[in-house]
């Protein structure tokens, strides 16, 4: 054991000496208030059924308490029989005693069962409701959130912090209840019998309390450092295993361990020595109630040698039927106060996991305060009408201050006037920046890699606010339009195709979930996408997985190009739509995405400069400034910077 200390001390020193400038400090980041947090959600969830717990924690704890009572009246008679030398009457008071003890006995284990059989209703479906509560808020949570956060360690909160507080609701809170109410149950039968020995007790318990204090406080600022590490663990690891073909191509395998390695030691460390504080209370707490048990007995006897008098609520003299059941309640007392402070390591760890759920949920959600709404319409007598069933035709449902609602047809024209955009408030990274895309037009963005280009998809999107200026669509401010409806007139098809665990069926029908197999079947066919489609082993019905790895990447951007397309949207962005397919699938692509944009207003991105070429507008960015404009001819004719990327030997890096 010498050794083993030893050695976790001397590897503890090493980690904290490592290279990092990061210092493993015991920080305090449990935020008050948590654990009442999670009890009161719990009633909220259960109104009923918590009660009805808590009443049956409270019978079993009492009941536990009740032993000590019995032994004294039992010993009182045996006390009685002996010095009166009646042993007659002794057995059926005795045997009455049993009797009743039994009794409490059996209903406690009827309300034993009867608490565990809740309590694994109540753990499991509370733990859902959190899972739900989290999942649906984080789909309201902004883009910004998922660019700036881990999402390993976002996972982790459906994991390790999820399990931790299953623990300590399961586990920590019933115990720790049972725990309180037999030490307050005890306490109270102490005074009712000797409030000399009582006192003696009370002030081993303070000391007690001040070692757990001491000791859990450490430990508690530990262990939120802990769960921290643990998700940045996460973070890291899912990160390497997205990379592993990086990690291979570049034979960083070393590094990628090194990397590791460095935040598994500060782990090892904030969970070692975590462990090491909430391991040597208990064997503290233990020890002092042992000693606790002698003092009492020891003042006991001095009690009956020297015959001082008794104080107490029963106004019984002390004798040796009060002595030898108080040191049992000495033992059971000092037992519970030790099992208090044991249970407030895992109420620690739960606390800790339960902040960072509570964290998550209490992330302020994305902000939407538009009004105007997307609506199914038709033309009746030359005006535009709502209606329900899918027309084709799209219009802009505007409400008024003094309540009159307009109807004015979606038409895709698109205007960016000034605008001004950072993700930094430092650091500005669109000026002043002017677009005008009329309906039907083809307007293509064309610039370096960081110059802005799909910075300005994400602010139509509103996935980002503009910092100044104005966005209009069809004239209507962007920001009166809710977000929902105004990210539904949009098709976008990204570099990055995500396809999700399902039929290939399911993953075209994802742009638009109404759409039928046929309607699917033909936006397959419009994207080229079709032909490879009808080879799978199940053709349609193919299930795809883990982002549909066993197609090809130019595969899987037909299959987002055709997702695109059964949505049938009004304005399109394409976003390097094409950059994953080979020239030959190009040439096919192209066909299909020329019929598909065909009526529509479309932004494209795109680092091939041939695929831009038919465009109506060209605009060029360099560091967020929009440095030339016109078609094709215009801008080779202009013999500008268009001119040298287009007749240059190499393509846009």
């Amino acid at each position: 054991m010498i050794f083993i200390e030893r050695f976790t001390n001397h590897r503890i020193r090493q980690v904290i000496m490592m290279k990092s400038n990061e210092k493993v400090k015991p920080t305090s980041g449990i935020k008050k208030g948590t654990a009442l947090r999670v009890i009161k959600t719990l009633f909220q969830f259960y109104p009923v059924m918590m009660p009805l717990t808590v009443i049956c924690i409270l019978f079993n704890a009492i009941v536990g308490a009740i032993p000590a009572v019995f032994m004294q009246r039992v010993m009182a008679v045996v006390e009685t029989s002996w010095k009166t030398g009646d042993w007659a009457g002794a057995g059926p008071k005795i045997l009455s005693d049993v009797r009743i003890l039994v009794t409490f006995y059996v209903l406690s284990l009827l309300s034993g069962v009867a608490f565990n059989q809740m309590m694994a209703v109540i753990t499991q479906g509370f733990l859902k409701k959190m899972r739900v509560k989290m999942f649906s808020g984080m789909q309201n949570l902004p883009i910004k959130y998922f660019d700036t956060h881990n999402h390993g360690d976002i996972m982790s909160h459906y994991t390790n912090d999820i399990d931790t507080m299953r623990q300590m609701v399961s586990q920590s809170f019933p115990q720790l209840l049972i725990s309180i109410v037999s030490v307050v149950s005890v306490f109270f039968i102490m005074i009712y019998y000797s409030v000399w020995l009582a006192l003696v007790v009370v002030i081993g318990v303070i000391i007690m309390l001040f070692v757990t204090k001491k000791v859990a406080g450490t430990s508690s600022r530990f262990f939120f450092r802990n769960q921290d590490y643990l998700g940045r663990e996460e973070g890291y690891i899912e990160e390497m295993m997205n990379g592993q073909k990086v990690v291979k191509v570049f034979c960083h395998e070393q590094e990628a361990i090194d990397g590791f390695n460095e935040i598994n030691d500060k782990l090892f460390v904030t969970s070692s020595t975590a462990h090491r504080y909430a391991n040597m209370l208990m064997p503290i707490l233990t020890n002092i109630g042992n000693v606790l048990y002698v003092i009492v007995a020891v003042v006991g006897g001095i009690l009956l040698v020297q015959e001082i008098p008794n104080i107490s609520l029963s106004g019984m003299a002390i004798s040796i039927s009060v002595v030898v059941p108080f040191l049992n309640m000495t033992k059971q007392f000092s037992g519970n106060v030790s099992q208090v402070s044991n249970q407030i390591n895992s109420v620690v760890m739960g606390v800790a996991g339960a902040q960072r759920i509570f964290d998550l949920i209490d992330e302020k959600p994305e902000q939407d305060n538009g009004f105007a709404t997307l609506v199914n319409a038709k033309e009746a007598n030359g005006d535009i009408v709502e209606c329900k069933e899918h027309t084709g035709i799209w219009a802009w449902k505007y409400p008024h201050e003094d309540g009159n609602v307009t109807y004015s047809k979606l038409n895709g024209d698109v205007r960016f006037r000034d605008v001004d955009f950072a993700y930094d408030p430092d650091k500005m990274i669109l000026h002043d920046i002017s677009i005008y895309a009329e309906p039907g037009q083809k307007v293509a963005l064309v610039g370096a890699t960081g110059a802005g280009k799909t910075t300005i998809t994400n602010l139509l999107n509103r996935f980002y606010d503009i910092v100044d200026g104005t966005i209009l669509y069809d004239g209507i401010d962007i920001n009166e339009i809710k977000k929902d409806d105004l990210r539904h007139s949009l098709g976008v098809i990204l570099q990055d195709t995500n396809l999700f665990t399902g039929t290939v069926m399911d993953n075209i029908r994802y742009g638009r979930l109404d759409a039928t197999d046929d309607e699917c079947i033909e936006a397959a066919k419009l994207a080229g996408a079709d032909d490879f489609v009808t080879r799978l082993p199940n053709g349609y019905q193919t299930m795809l997985s883990g982002n549909g790895a066993n197609l090809s990447q130019g595969q899987r951007q037909l299959l987002a190009i055709s997702r695109a397309a059964v949505a049938d949207p009004p304005v399109l962005i394409m976003d390097e739509a094409t950059s994953s397919i080979d020239t030959r699938t190009e040439a096919i692509v192209q066909r299909g995405m020329d019929a598909l944009m065909e009526g529509r207003t479309v932004f494209v991105i795109a680092h091939r400069l041939s695929t831009v070429k038919n465009s109506d507008v060209i605009m060029v960015l360099d560091h967020g400034r929009i440095i030339e404009r016109g078609n094709h001819d215009q801008l080779i004719e202009k013999r500008g910077t268009y001119y040298q990327l287009y007749t240059g030997a190499f393509e846009l890096e």
